[in-house]
């Protein structure tokens, strides 16, 4: 794929981040308004008690740009997401090795949704050992107009409900720690790659 536009999103799944490894430009959207209940402020990880829902809570105004989205203080929610993870991989190949590189993310205090998940991602994709040609996006457009410019338009096409079929993204089984308990649980956030496969992760992009 030569060129895409992608919104942000917290602790992203594999495909995204599959995207982000496999197209030669990628323009992260800061102009859409703020969906909920996708991938902009949540995640999917594997616990012994099966698929988890991680979600940053958010101060949500429909009429607000997604840049302009507060992160909410509300419930605690750096500290239990952070226990979240260690319980979760905590006894996985690789947590112990990149713990420390994502644990400032649970302590220090983040304004903006945004910038909470443009840091996040900068620091994912230098622990997976990817490279994307990322920019910003100049103003908000409509599929439409992405496509008379030749650029795809993947805002909403990566979703945990009822995402559309994706022909270019084929899951394939790679361990994880509770893998006999549950069988493979497939797109799950790049967090449960990281800790899984560690350096070989970029293979499996």
């Amino acid at each position: 794929m030569d060129s895409a536009v992608l919104s942000i999103t917290y602790l992203g799944p594999v495909q995204w981040y599959q995207k982000l490894h496999r197209t030669e430009q990628v323009l992260i959207e800061g102009h859409e308004h703020f969906t909920k209940q996708t991938y902009r402020n949540r995640c999917h990880i594997a616990t012994d008690h099966g698929l988890q829902a991680l979600t940053v809570p958010v101060v949500h105004d429909a009429s607000q740009g997604i840049r302009d989205i507060r992160i909410s203080d509300h419930g605690n929610w750096q500290h239990l997401h952070w226990q979240a993870l260690q319980s979760a991989y905590g006894e996985s190949p690789f947590f112990e090795y990149y713990m420390d590189d994502l644990r400032p993310f649970y302590e220090k205090r983040w304004d903006y949704l945004y910038d909470f998940d443009m840091a996040l991602t900068e620091v994912l994709c230098a622990l997976v050992d990817i490279r994307p040609k990322i920019g910003q996006t100049p103003r908000f457009l409509t599929t439409e107009e992405w496509t008379d410019r030749n650029v795809t338009d993947l805002r909403n096409a990566i979703r945990p409900k009822n995402p559309p079929a994706d022909p270019d993204f084929c899951p394939k089984p790679y361990y994880q720690v509770y893998g006999q308990q549950w069988g493979f649980m497939e797109n799950l956030s790049i967090a449960d790659l990281l800790f899984n496969e560690g350096n070989e992760s970029i293979l499996y992009l």
